[in-house]
């Protein structure tokens, strides 16, 4: 039997608080929403769902509350086969994020809470299960200190990282000479080149663009891989979506430019349902899918 891709995932569980309305509210104006739901987000629980539905043994690691949120989203997330065993339970609420979905659109605010408590030491006591890992994914919602212990950690193991900086912060020059990939969107990378000489970034970005699909940045060029069409319902985690394909077409030996497109593809399909984790799509469907636009 083939073995599963081993992807790790360092980062944030939320519960997502979600209101769909016909528009986005001004400063000060009150409005009826059409609909609210709640559903599991935080980016990495996200990325951790759509990679273990194409197949990857994903591990996650991270903290939820004491709160029955916390519990709610460990079992979620176990009953989407994702690994839970190194996520663990702190005095506290679980992070929220706050979602106003409207058009296609999304407004959100997040609350981190228990995804402070994922601290370098955490991190660093979970360093076998990031040191046997295929690909370890990042992103910036939980606390700097341990995205840069998770990368040091993974680069002493010469594992493959892909580092999702969202939502956008400075970032030192010695980090971003340490990740693989970094995977802003188009707001994210006029920050990162504010903060960082392009010379640092080129091999290493890829700009994802929504409905124009991602563009990884070369010496000297730029190539576009263009997104697929869909009637998108809810975008909401399309990015993580992305990324956790990217992870695993990696670790399956895709080249770069087809692993981005791959990503495009399961980001197109996670849109098509409400809430960031519902319309992730199994390898299966991917495949359906991509045949079907070939």
């Amino acid at each position: 039997m083939e073995q599963k891709p081993k992807v790790t995932i360092v980062g944030s569980i939320n519960m997502d608080l979600v209101t769909i309305t016909s528009q986005l509210p001004k400063v000060g104006e009150t409005l009826f929403g059409d609909q609210f739901q709640m559903n599991p987000g935080g980016k990495g629980a996200n990325q951790a769902v759509a990679a273990a539905r194409l197949g990857a043994h994903v591990q996650l690691i991270g903290c939820v509350g004491s709160d029955n949120f916390g519990k709610e989203l460990l079992a979620h997330l176990q009953n989407e086969g994702v690994d839970v065993s190194n996520v663990e339970p702190v005095t506290g609420s679980t992070a929220t994020a706050s979602i106003t979905v409207s058009g296609g659109d999304n407004s959100i605010i997040v609350v981190p809470a228990a995804n402070h408590s994922v601290t370098a030491a955490f991190v660093e006591s979970k360093r076998e299960v990031i040191a046997n890992s295929d690909i370890v994914i990042l992103q910036l919602e939980i606390p700097l200190e341990a995205v840069e212990k998770a990368v040091e950690i993974a680069k002493e193991n010469n594992i493959t990282v892909i580092l999702n900086p969202a939502p956008i912060q400075e970032l030192s020059a010695e980090l971003i000479s340490k990740i693989d990939y970094v995977t802003p969107n188009e707001h994210e990378q006029v920050l990162l080149k504010q903060n960082h000489n392009e010379k640092e970034l080129i091999g290493k970005l890829i700009v994802t663009k929504g409905s124009q699909g991602v563009s990884i940045i070369e010496a000297g060029q730029e190539i576009h891989v263009p997104a697929y069409k869909i009637d998108a319902i809810d975008t909401t985690g399309a990015g993580d979506a992305f990324n956790g394909g990217l992870a695993y077409a990696l670790v399956k030996g895709f080249p770069l430019r087809e692993a981005c497109k791959y990503g495009n593809a399961v980001a197109a399909l996670s849109t098509t349902k409400l809430g960031a984790q519902s319309g992730m799509p199994t390898a299966e469907e991917v495949a359906t899918f991509m045949n079907s636009r070939e």
